[in-house]
């Protein structure tokens, strides 16, 4: 995976300074900002969700394999 080191962060925010403008660049920053915060909240619901999905599947698979044993045991 490719990684960005400091001089081309240095190199994107200069453009963005000089497209956006200084005075508006701020603004751009805060939105971005909170869309980032948007998708890694949605990420980590997703995440918990899929937890407790396998969680379940997991609990109804133990249970399966209780009431096997349990009628093992009653014959």
């Amino acid at each position: 995976m490719p990684q960005i080191g400091w001089f081309e962060i240095l190199i994107i925010v200069s453009i963005a300074i000089i497209i956006v403008g200084p005075k508006d660049f701020p603004i751009m920053l805060k939105k971005i900002g909170s869309w980032i915060g948007t998708a890694k909240k949605y990420i980590s619901n997703v995440q918990n969700e899929v937890s407790s999905i396998d969680i379940d599947e997991n609990d109804i698979d133990e249970k399966k394999e209780n009431k096997k044993v349990e009628k093992n045991d009653i014959k």
